[in-house]
């Protein structure tokens, strides 16, 4: 039977930013209610080494990671549910959700960190090999490639930047693109041809990821050239793939205001929407940075604001009365 849940904070989603909300929303006596989505813990429940996360001298697991952070808001006193959101109601306060079972969720606040996933090719290998020398992330697992030959995969902003990126770790690094020409702006493009480490291999698909050795990782790229259909062989230790992030904000596209891309839109250098009491962080509305660090931070900022408005409306409250 379905069931009505009342929260003065309600968050969506589960990653970094959702459960550092959390944790200062439950400290703060906001008793938060967290539906955790489609993807329990966000992005790090699926990467493996974790070396860039502060506090942690040894390399760690993303799951682990995300375990510890839900137990840790759990403990002060935030509710987890396992549910995802298919209906959502911002015209009036509280805000009112509803799960894919019926039940309702309704918050005097609402924190959305929902996250986004990377776009993959869904070539043969990938996935299989993901983790295991195929990365979306090159500010995230770089490092593990120091000194070894690396390829991405893309044309654009991203592309580019992933590219000038790994020039810090691999004097090594093919940017291959299945057009001629680039998409990304021109001072990017300027930084990309000027750097020695880098070339470019234009009008080549990646056919298939290869794996190989013992233990099993990427050792090769195989390619088709896209205007004679002539076919290669790229040998490399890593391959990123960099062709854009997608922000799960389907469900929030006719609710609330929306940038390129598809992330939402708040006030700069805040989690704020133009709802009050309504606030986005983490890789949902962050295009720049999305990393797991950054994500938290917002979420402490979004719970912070959660917060402080709370405060307002009582403070309004007993004055008008």
């Amino acid at each position: 039977m379905a069931e009505t849940h009342r929260t003065k904070m309600l968050i969506l989603g589960s990653g970094p930013a959702g459960l550092s909300a959390a944790i200062y929303g439950a400290r703060a006596g906001l008793e938060p209610i967290v539906v955790q989505g489609l993807q329990p813990g966000g992005q790090l429940t699926i990467t493996t080494d974790v070396e860039n996360y502060p506090g942690f001298r040894d390399v760690i697991q993303g799951p682990w990671l995300m375990e510890e952070m839900q137990a840790q808001a759990e403990k002060v006193g935030t509710r987890t549910m396992f549910d995802t959101i298919v209906d959502v109601d911002f015209s009036r306060r509280p805000f009112r959700m509803t799960g894919d079972g019926g039940d309702i969720y309704e918050g005097d606040t609402l924190v959305i960190a929902t996250g986004a996933q990377a776009k993959w090719l869904g070539l043969p290998g990938e996935e299989e090999l993901s983790g295991k020398g195929v990365s979306a992330c090159a500010t995230c697992d770089g490092f593990f490639y120091r000194g070894k030959k690396v390829a991405v995969i893309g044309g654009g902003n991203t592309a580019v930047e992933e590219a000038l990126y790994m020039t810090n770790h691999s004097d090594d690094v093919t940017l291959i693109h299945r057009r001629d020409s680039l998409r990304a702006e021109k001072i990017l493009q300027d930084r990309l041809f000027a750097n020695p480490k880098i070339s470019v291999l234009w009008n080549k698909n990646v056919e298939r990821f290869v794996g190989g050795g013992e233990p099993v990782g990427l050792v090769g790229l195989d390619l088709v050239d896209t205007e004679t259909g002539d076919k290669s062989h790229l040998s490399v230790d890593g391959a990123f793939v960099a062709i854009g992030h997608a922000p799960a904000t389907e469900i929030f596209k006719d609710h609330l205001e929306l940038i390129d891309g598809g992330y939402i839109k708040v006030e700069p250098g805040t989690p704020k929407t133009k709802i009050p009491g309504l606030y986005a962080c983490g890789d949902v509305m962050d295009h720049v940075y999305r990393q797991a660090v950054t994500a938290a931070g917002t979420g402490c900022m979004a719970a912070l604001d959660a917060e402080r408005f709370l405060a307002e409306q009582e403070f309004e409250l007993m004055a008008a009365e």
